[in-house]
């Protein structure tokens, strides 16, 4: 059984605490700083712990040839024609510029900033 107390930012996760709730945001800003900004109280109003981003360059994540995913394409397609996975990425990148000013405003909104890193690269950010 898990029994194990983890602590993100102070607020401590796991049994006899309360639900830590993440709102993730993924990519869902599309590369937009206002956007991002929007989602980010859109989470407050929710009432979520914090709000999780995700943090990747198309150059390190796929080559510049590979065809999105079946799924990617069938719901992108009517708008934006045809485009690679990298194109597409590219488009929906948080630029790495922007997570100190969305990190601040998240903090200052009473809300954890969270990342996924997907290498090394984003980690370090």
């Amino acid at each position: 059984m898990f029994k194990q107390v983890i602590s993100i930012d102070g607020k401590k996760i796991g049994k006899g605490h309360q639900v830590f709730i993440i709102a993730e945001v993924g990519v869902n800003h599309n590369g937009d700083k206002e956007i991002a900004k929007k989602l980010i109280d859109v989470a407050v109003s929710a009432g979520a712990d914090a709000v999780k981003f995700q943090t990747f360059d198309p150059e390190t994540l796929v080559t510049k040839e590979a065809k999105k995913a079946e799924y990617q394409d069938k719901n992108e397609k009517t708008v934006r024609g045809e485009e690679t996975q990298y194109q597409m990425l590219k488009r929906l990148m948080l630029k790495r510029e922007y997570h100190p000013e969305l990190k601040t405003y998240a903090e200052q909104r009473g809300i954890i900033f969270l990342s996924t890193p997907f290498a090394l690269s984003d980690a370090e950010i």
